[in-house]
C-alpha cells in the first residue's frame, strides 16, 4: 500500500490532517528573528481568512503532497528506514512539496493567501527543509 493510500484512508485522514495542522503550528511557533516574525505574520493572516482555513487547505492538498512524496518514501522503505530517508533527502522533499504549493498559489483567487505566499516564497525552501524531520515522524506514525 502506498503512502498516499495509507494517509488518505478515511479511517486515518482526519487524524493525519489534525497532526499536520499541529506540525505547521509548531514549526511556525518555533521560528525566531526577523524571518520568524514575517512567517508568523503571514501565517496569522492566512489563518484569519476564515475559521478552519488551514485544516481545509491541508485536507485539499494532502493527496497531492503525499503523491509527490510517495517515490521518496518508497526509496526509504526499500532501505528499511523511510522517515530517516526523507530527513536525509530534505531538499528533494521540500522541492516536491513546494511544487504543489507553487502551482496552487499561482492559481489562487484569494489575494491575502497569494500575497502571503509570494512574500515568503524566497525563504520557503529552507523553512520546509527545517520541517522535514517532524514531517517524517508524522508520516512514519501514520504509515508505519
Amino acid at each position: 500500500m502506498s503512502l498516499s493510500e495509507k494517509l488518505t484512508d478515511p479511517s486515518k485522514k482526519a487524524q493525519v490532517i489534525d497532526d499536520c495542522c499541529r506540525l505547521i503550528d509548531q514549526e511556525v511557533g518555533d521560528k525566531g528573528g526577523l524571518s520568524g516574525f514575517a512567517v508568523k505574520a503571514a501565517y496569522s493572516a492566512v489563518k484569519g481568512v476564515k475559521p478552519g482555513f488551514v485544516a481545509h487547505v491541508v485536507e485539499r492538498l494532502l493527496p497531492e503532497f503525499v503523491g509527490k512524496l510517495d517515490p521518496i518514501w518508497l526509496e526509504g522503505v526499500e532501505k528499511g528506514k523511510p522517515a530517516d530517508h526523507l530527513t536525509a533527502n530534505r531538499s528533494r522533499v521540500a522541492d516536491a512539496l513546494l511544487s504543489v504549493t507553487d502551482a496552487k498559489a499561482r492559481n489562487s483567487s484569494n489575494g491575502v493567501v497569494r500575497g502571503a505566499y509570494d512574500k515568503l516564497r524566497g525563504s520557503a525552501k529552507k523553512h520546509v527543509e527545517d520541517a522535514v524531520p517532524r514531517l517524517s515522524q508524522l508520516l512514519q506514525k501514520h504509515a508505519g
